[in-house]
């Protein structure tokens, strides 16, 4: 059955590798309707500083599947990440890649690797929102939210059980970050219970990207948050031999964008050199996702007996597997030739006759209560003196219904009593809390700040204290 795909060609080696998978999956019988569109560079440099026009949109949302080649992003200017864009705008929260090893067609030192990264795809670091506060200090928002938890760590289970596989590991850094990587892991832990038939694990995103490197074969399905799901499926498919091989999938609720984890490479754009195989497999993606299994398992299979056969492009040539190099038409060419075989050496694919969809629920909190303790008052301020600044709060603040309770800077205490070795820039978080028992209310907060804004101080930001029943939903400070 017919079905209309939005296709862009991209920039760099895009047009190329494009070309190539898509006369691929057209011979494999994908019947697919091409809707192009153009986006990156050329659109960037329009005056789109998304790199998209805006009726392009409409396609994106009316053909719901989009088929997307690597762009170039300009550097400087204010331009924003396409990716990030779309995955945003069209709530595509699900970033799935797999990752395996072609050992020994392709040269790697892990020969059993075969993983799936599932990464978060709109929120954490990657929304983007950044401020210059003081000369010295630069801000990037970190954002995770509650239902965007919950939504990719169910999918990452039903996603584990729909693909057979056996154990789901998370990565979060909770030990340093106890409430955005905190909520994270206790939000995988609770939905864990609910898929006793699932092994599953917990790391430190730092130990766990190193046991990664070194032992992959021990990892099945991998969930986390979106910048430590970004780096971690790039070492992922590096260590399989090449970051040109594996393929990306984000998945949304009513749309989804396939594509290479590879950017535009433009230094070897033109040369019909490289290889498409990235992009190939994000089409495969793609038709099981449109219920084409088995002309994904089709295409797959011709392009694992290619690989063994020794037909390579030049970035994964070895001259012990290698028995002819290939440009990226040829590679093309010799997939299309072995379309209806399966592999020899490498287990041949096997899909299901139909793909089960995700279908995603949230769960229903109840509100807890909210109560107010106190204010953190960001403030730009030189010298780098804190008893002086401290000194100065206490005595603009003294009829103010808070009151002091520290001074930080880069999240350290250093006043009252700071260690004097402690390097300060010229950012400073003031903490105020409530005295006593007293409720504060925000004209409280009102009057503080107008306090300190007469003695002088200069405020950069503030930042409300809540309790949520009897949690608290701020961090202390480091040597509170």
């Amino acid at each position: 059955m017919s079905q209309k795909v939005t296709v862009a060609y991209g920039d760099g080696i895009g047009p190329e590798i494009m070309e190539a998978s898509l006369k691929i999956l057209q011979a494999a019988g994908a019947d697919l309707i091409l809707d192009s569109i153009e986006i990156g560079e050329k659109v960037y440099k329009q005056g789109h500083t998304s790199g998209i026009r805006e009726e392009d949109w409409e396609k994106l949302v009316n053909n719901k599947i989009f088929f997307k080649a690597p762009i170039t992003t300009p550097q400087g200017g204010g331009y924003k990440s396409l990716n990030v864009t779309i995955r945003k705008t069209l709530g595509l929260y699900a970033n799935v890649r797999p990752v395996k090893s072609l050992y020994p067609f392709v040269k790697t030192k892990h020969p059993k690797m075969d993983a799936i990264i599932v990464r978060e795809n709109e929120e954490d670091l990657y929304a983007g929102i950044e401020h210059r506060q003081t000369q010295e200090v630069y801000q990037c928002l970190k954002l995770i939210s509650r239902p965007g938890t919950e939504k990719i760590i169910r999918f990452a289970f039903e996603y584990t059980k729909n693909a057979g596989r056996k154990k789901i590991t998370c990565m979060t850094k909770d030990n340093i970050m106890k409430l955005t990587d905190g909520h994270f892991h206790k939000t995988f832990d609770k939905i864990a219970q609910e898929y006793p038939e699932i092994e599953v694990d917990h790391w430190i995103i730092d130990i766990g990207a190193a046991k990664l490197a070194d032992t992959p074969e021990e990892f099945d399905v991998i969930v986390l948050p979106n910048l430590y799901g970004d780096i971690l499926s790039d070492i992922a498919a590096q260590i399989t031999g090449s970051v040109g091989l594996a393929g990306s999938a984000n998945i949304g609720t009513q749309c989804a964008m396939f594509e290479a984890i590879h950017g535009s490479a433009p230094t070897i754009a033109g040369q019909n050199i490289a290889n498409p195989s990235g992009l190939l497999m994000g089409g495969v993606q793609m038709l099981n996702y449109m219920g084409k299994n088995k002309v994904a398992e089709k295409v797959e299979n011709a392009w694992l007996a290619t690989i063994e056969d020794g037909i390579h492009t030049a970035d994964i040539c070895d001259e012990q597997t290698t028995q002819k190099k290939v440009s990226t038409s040829e590679f093309a060419e010799e997939v299309i030739r072995r379309l209806g075989q399966a592999p020899k050496k490498f287990t041949e694919v096997k899909y299901p006759e139909e793909s089960k969809k995700i279908q995603i629920h949230l769960s229903e909190h109840p509100a807890v209560e909210k109560t107010l303790d106190g204010v953190d008052i960001f403030l730009a301020f030189e010298p780098r003196e804190p008893n002086l600044l401290g000194e100065k709060l206490v005595a603009a603040t003294q009829a103010a219904r808070l009151s002091l309770e520290m001074i930080t800077n880069r999240g350290v205490k250093v006043y009252p009593k700071g260690n004097p070795l402690t390097f300060c820039t010229d950012h400073w978080r003031c903490r105020f809390t409530k005295n006593g028992a007293e409720v504060i209310q925000g004209s409280d907060l009102v009057d503080l700040q107008r306090r300190i804004v007469e003695a002088g101080l200069e405020i950069i930001k503030t930042e409300n204290l809540y309790s949520f029943g009897d949690e608290k939903g701020y961090s202390l400070g480091q040597g509170q």
